[in-house]
């Protein structure tokens, strides 16, 4: 990680980070390296909050996500016109690697203002999934030793008049390969 965090501190622009299974150090070390809580979440521009859960721990279980914290926040957010949450592993059991925290996706759901839930943990995963009429995404794939065999990554964009859309890129030559309006 401390080389990862080497190559972050050489972007023009600002970045946050979400814990997932590989990143198997203590809170205490999550915080000292990163400088943000593995839950997170901050505003931008007044109107858009943003959520980073953690799903796992030391061992690399997958795990739920903090309930009490996203409901916290998700509640401190809810004069907000737009809420993105992120956590690495998706909270459905619906993809392989998926873990189930119905009562999470419940949470989500009560929330007029979240426009979507982004995972990264399912490398062979690069589209949408609808529950309870909330769109979640995975993020594509760059990394690791399996999944997809295209590079991808996914971009989301609000635009002045508040529309939401979100598409997957590909990283070898910029062609969008899916995209939604949220």
């Amino acid at each position: 990680m401390p080389e990862v965090l080497k190559v972050y501190e050489t972007l023009k622009v600002p970045y946050y980070v979400c814990k997932g299974n590989h990143d198997r150090i203590s809170e205490a070390s999550w915080l000292q390296l990163w400088g943000q809580p593995a839950d997170f979440s901050f505003i931008q521009k007044e109107q858009y909050g943003f959520i980073l859960m953690n799903c796992s721990n030391e061992a690399g279980d997958y795990l739920c996500a903090n309930i009490s914290f996203a409901k916290a926040i998700l509640e401190e957010y809810a004069r907000l016109t737009h809420v993105f949450l992120f956590v690495h592993i998706s909270q459905n059991d619906w993809t392989r690697h998926g873990v189930a925290c119905d009562d999470l996706l419940k949470l989500i759901a009560s929330y007029p203002n979240v426009k979507a839930t982004f995972h990264g943990h399912d490398h062979d995963v690069d589209g949408i999934m609808i529950n309870r009429k909330k769109p979640y995404f995975w993020s594509g794939h760059f990394g690791g030793s399996w999944g997809n065999p295209f590079t991808s990554y996914r971009v989301c964009e609000v635009g002045e008049d508040g529309k939401t859309v979100t598409y997957l890129k590909s990283v070898k030559d910029g062609a969008i390969l899916n995209g939604h309006t949220l």
